[in-house]
């Protein structure tokens, strides 16, 4: 085990505090999904979102300006039933882009650093962490239906791997396994 993490660790905090600013290499070669950093090892599975939250915000204000600019027009020349549809589309392509934004950040990232494995969720903006100690965890791909990577130890258990392909996540299962082992 020595050798493995450096000697910082010691300092670490429990709790769900986001480690910014900590260097963070490429992938090892022993390692398929993680990253090594200053604080020990790290894997992080997010969705795959082709438009942030800000990109999407900036998309819905210029639809909005097109949408009642056309609207105006019209409405000034007599039409006057196309501005509350217009109003009305702009509200359900808000809700509709308003939903898609609440979970475009969401992910999981899982931590190994020193003597704890740090599990965190976060779904639509609500971060729930739980906290193993290394010597007790266990981490096995799931027998029922969603296929999930279950992680237990200590009498709790929490289902991870949502955000990768199915038929990566037993390699996922070993890579974690490997790593608790120190290996």
């Amino acid at each position: 085990m020595k050798g493995i993490f450096p000697a910082r660790v010691r300092g670490f905090r429990a709790g769900c505090q986001p480690i910014r600013g900590v260097g963070v290499s490429p992938s090892s070669s022993a390692y398929r999904f993680a990253t090594l950093s200053d604080a020990g090892m790290e894997w992080r599975l997010r969705r795959n979102c082709s438009v942030t939250p800000a990109q999407l915000g900036l998309l819905y204000a210029s639809l909005c300006v097109v949408s009642l600019g056309v609207a105006g027009f019209f409405w000034a020349h007599g039409a006057t039933l196309v501005l509350p549809f217009a109003v009305l589309e702009i509200l359900a392509v808000g809700i509709a882009f308003l939903v898609y934004a609440r979970h475009a950040a969401d992910g999981e990232r899982v931590r190994l650093m020193g003597r704890a494995l740090l599990v965190e969720q976060e779904v639509a903006g609500r971060l729930v962490c739980r906290e193993f100690a290394r010597e007790w965890v266990r981490v096995a791909p799931q027998e029922k239906a969603p296929n999930l990577i279950e992680v237990r130890g200590g009498g709790e258990s929490v289902h991870i791997g949502r955000y990768l392909r199915p038929d990566l996540r037993p390699a996922l299962a070993r890579e974690i396994s490997q790593a608790l082992r120190g290996g």
